[in-house]
């Protein structure tokens, strides 16, 4: 979980300093919880099915949280970039209770190189 917790720290800064939403408590957050309930279906349930469910659920928990960073009126939609890095968070805390650090390493570093990186391209378009 430690791991989990370092690996969205980068993402949970940019974010932080970025957007007016979730940042450096959010990201890390969810990158453990769902770390840990992967670890932990791991551990009760000796199939994989039972696996899956769990992972089922993380994803789907996962992303009722995002949904609630997104914002609508009638003339934008904000918050759907900072929903998505949620959900990243997530699967790198799966990726993480899976031993994946392969994965997670690279959700991390591409996660905050989208998100550091990609504004000027962005207000160009």
């Amino acid at each position: 979980m430690g791991i989990a917790f370092i690996l969205a720290l980068p993402i949970a800064y940019n974010r932080e300093h970025r957007a007016d939403g979730a940042g450096i408590r959010t990201f890390p957050l969810v990158a453990i919880s769902a770390c840990a309930f992967m670890l932990v279906g791991r551990d009760v349930y000796e199939d994989g099915e039972a696996e899956a469910r769990v992972m089922y659920g993380i994803v789907t928990g996962i992303g009722f949280i995002g949904g609630g960073a997104i914002l609508k009126n009638s003339k934008r939609v904000a918050g759907t970039a900072t929903a998505a890095g949620i959900w990243l968070v997530g699967a790198l805390g799966v990726s993480v209770a899976y031993t994946r650090y392969e994965i997670s390493l690279v959700l991390s570093f591409m996660g905050f190189i989208i998100f550091q990186f990609s504004d000027p391209m962005k207000k160009r378009v």
